[in-house]
């Protein structure tokens, strides 16, 4: 309900602004925003990812999320806690529009979760293919059915073994 009420309120803002001359801005509150998923193992950033994924996004007007994936309990130290403070530092500097959301387990689980809650999401960026399965128990039939229906294209920049 929440949602409607706050459509309704962008809708009639938007018009206002419409009605005033100011179209890019009220095409702008109309439309919904959209995202670009990097999604990131523990211990696998590669920088040529995280370039091509905030460069697809600013060129397509899009913000970027990104989805670290460890293998640690929520709560608990994150082994790349460091790597992951620079990133977002470096990103920060180069005024880029990006959120990050931590997660534990399996990677291709977290993606799916992810996108099911985020409809806007445009398509998701991999470092390698690799990296989908680690944390993951391999005989789940279930994980490979929602995968297999996943609702955004996925992207894969660079491949393990010729990193």
């Amino acid at each position: 309900m929440k949602k409607m009420m706050k459509r309704m309120e962008d809708a009639a803002a938007a018009a206002a602004f419409a009605e005033e001359g100011e179209f890019e801005t009220a095409l702008s509150m109309v439309k919904p925003e959209r995202r670009v998923l990097l999604a990131l193992k523990e211990g696998r950033i590669d920088p040529r990812t995280v370039t091509y994924a905030l460069n697809t996004a600013q060129r397509i007007g899009a913000h970027l999320d990104i989805l670290y994936v460890s293998s640690v309990p929520a709560g608990a130290a994150i082994p790349g806690a460091s790597e992951l403070k620079h990133l977002a530092a470096g990103l920060e500097a180069d005024g880029a529009s990006f959120r990050i959301t931590e997660r534990n387990g399996c990677l291709k689980q977290a993606i799916i979760d992810y996108t099911d809650r985020q409809r806007n999401v445009l398509f998701v960026v991999v470092e390698s293919p690799d990296s989908l399965d680690s944390g993951c128990r391999r005989k789940d039939s279930q994980l490979e059915k929602l995968w297999r229906n996943l609702k955004c294209p996925l992207v894969v920049v660079a491949d393990g073994a010729g990193a």
